[in-house]
């Protein structure tokens, strides 16, 4: 057997050494590459199935990365933020509870408007009890569902209602619009007051019934970074992508309109 000589004993060792520091060096980067990453982003109850289709493309796009939502109704995320709730991104489903938001130094910089919603009326499928217009909902006997006070769908109804002179006693008046659509969907509501990316949304669980009127409450959606966001660099790629060319492709396919300019 040969034998090797120090000097060659010594080229070996350091061989070997600057391999298993290189692979150690590759293997950190790998391990900080891959390292998990979370986004919660807040938004409202409307948002809900384009959201999370839009964040499901975000993550592809941003390996280790997972958006995680809390979806409902605006004023009550508002209030979760607040109370010190740890959210990146916040949406609204209108500018007043952005607005409010913003005035609690909640938001940092300048909110983007990304979308505008209108409403429509939601029936069980079939419209069983024959509403055909937004002053159908008065009627004596109709059971209507409605957003509550100070929620943008419920804020949207009552702006007209006062534009019709049209008033709604509603039977329930619910925290965001997904609780009302469920009433309508399960039979316990004839009628209820959503957007109509709400009613798209649900395909045959329910009958649209448009209403030239809504036109008089248009809600724009806006999107913001909040002030202290653990995540703050992926929270402006977030809103980037939102508003961006994927983002509006898939609000538009909704049934959201384009943001005004």
């Amino acid at each position: 057997m040969r034998r090797m000589s120090g000097a060659a004993v010594a080229a070996t060792a350091a061989v070997l050494a600057l391999s298993a520091c290189t692979s150690a060096a590759s293997s950190g980067r790998e391990a900080s590459a891959a390292k998990p990453e979370k986004l919660t982003v807040y938004a409202a109850a409307s948002l809900t199935q384009t959201f999370t289709q839009l964040g499901a493309a975000f993550e592809k796009a941003h390996p280790g990365v997972t958006v995680a939502f809390d979806f409902d109704g605006s004023s009550t995320l508002v209030t979760q933020l607040a109370q010190g709730a740890p959210a990146d991104v916040f949406a609204s489903a209108d500018e007043k509870n952005m607005q409010n938001a913003v005035s609690q130094t909640l938001i940092a910089g300048t909110p983007v408007d990304f979308a505008t919603n209108v409403l429509e009326i939601a029936t069980p499928p079939g419209n069983p009890a024959h509403v055909a217009s937004f002053a159908d909902l008065a009627k004596p006997g109709l059971k209507v569902v409605v957003c509550a006070d100070g929620v943008p769908c419920g804020n949207a109804v009552e702006q007209v209602e006062k534009a019709t002179g049209v008033t709604i006693k509603p039977v329930s008046q619910e925290q965001n619009v997904t609780d009302v659509l469920s009433k309508v969907e399960s039979g316990d509501a004839d009628a209820g007051v959503v957007y109509v990316t709400d009613v798209k949304g649900a395909g045959s669980k329910v009958t649209g019934v448009p209403f030239p009127e809504s036109a008089q409450a248009v809600n724009t959606y806006p999107i913001a970074v909040t002030r202290g966001a653990d995540q703050a660099q992926l929270a402006k790629q977030f809103v980037a992508f939102v508003t961006g060319s994927t983002g509006q492709e898939t609000l538009a396919a909704a049934g959201f309109g384009a943001p005004p300019k």
